[in-house]
């Protein structure tokens, strides 16, 4: 197992690529903490890993964008496993809503309090516990493949990604000479529960206008975020794994094309 007896945080875990990621993690030998802001979903994802992994995962429900809040989850990580090995930032406010011209600036800044100042916070409270430890450890934040390319009517949601971009690289030449890496997976279409709502005319027009066909699920994100966490990826700091079957490397969707 890559990861036995690792501790690994993973923010945003009550649902979809949190869950797959987490579950990764368990399956390697890991020790998790499983943070979510909504409290039964989380309670329910602890109970589905929990039959498997009692011994193993714990839970913490904490907003990641209150600074109170983290650091208390911190201190509980401290009481029950004393150090943290890598963490994972993939808790996100997806900004889905208003135009530019009508975002509010309390929604504008609500998204980048969870996507950039959250990630933020949760890196400086892992870092000063890493720093101590003879093994310093691994962050991989979450981005997105709209970091650079833009989609419509989520314009907070794209920055706070195009952030994620450069604080990644930031922390990555800060922190790579003090022995921590630090790098980032960048999704295209993930299949979630919010994809179970779509029609499928919706879901065929993505399928097309991905060059592999297919979007990812989970379980290829937690694949990736692995990989950056492993040591296979030792020598990997400051860097962008795209993995959005091939979108990123279109100038336009196949449909627009012909």
């Amino acid at each position: 197992m890559r990861f036995k007896n690792k501790v690994v945080v993973v923010t945003g875990a009550s649902q979809n690529t949190g869950v797959a990621i987490a579950k990764r993690f368990l399956e390697e030998g890991s020790k998790v903490l499983i943070n979510s802001n909504v409290k039964d979903d989380l309670q329910e994802v602890y109970k589905e890993l929990s039959v498997h992994y009692k011994d193993s995962v714990m839970q913490y429900v904490a907003d990641i964008s209150d600074e109170a809040q983290v650091s208390a989850m911190f201190k509980a990580l401290d009481e029950a496993y004393g150090r943290i090995d890598i963490l994972v930032n993939n808790a996100c406010h997806q900004g889905i809503g208003p135009t530019f011209e009508e975002i509010p600036t309390s929604f504008f800044w609500n998204v980048l309090q969870v996507n950039l100042q959250g990630t933020f916070m949760m890196s400086q409270q892992a870092v000063s516990r890493m720093l101590k430890q003879e093994n310093k450890g691994v962050i991989v934040n979450m981005g997105s493949n709209v970091s650079k390319r833009a989609i419509h009517n989520r314009a907070a949601y794209v920055a706070s990604k195009s952030g994620i971009d450069g604080l990644t690289k930031a922390m990555a030449i800060d922190l790579g000479p003090k022995g921590i890496r630090v790098n980032t997976v960048a999704p295209g279409y993930i299949f979630t529960n919010r994809w179970e709502v779509l029609d499928e005319a919706i879901k065929e027009r993505r399928r097309t206008n991905i060059p592999l066909g297919v979007e990812a699920y989970g379980k290829d994100i937690a694949d990736a975020v692995l990989f950056l966490a492993s040591d296979e990826a030792k020598v990997i700091n400051g860097s962008r794994l795209v993995v959005d079957g091939g979108c990123s490397a279109q100038h336009m969707p196949i449909d627009v094309d012909f």
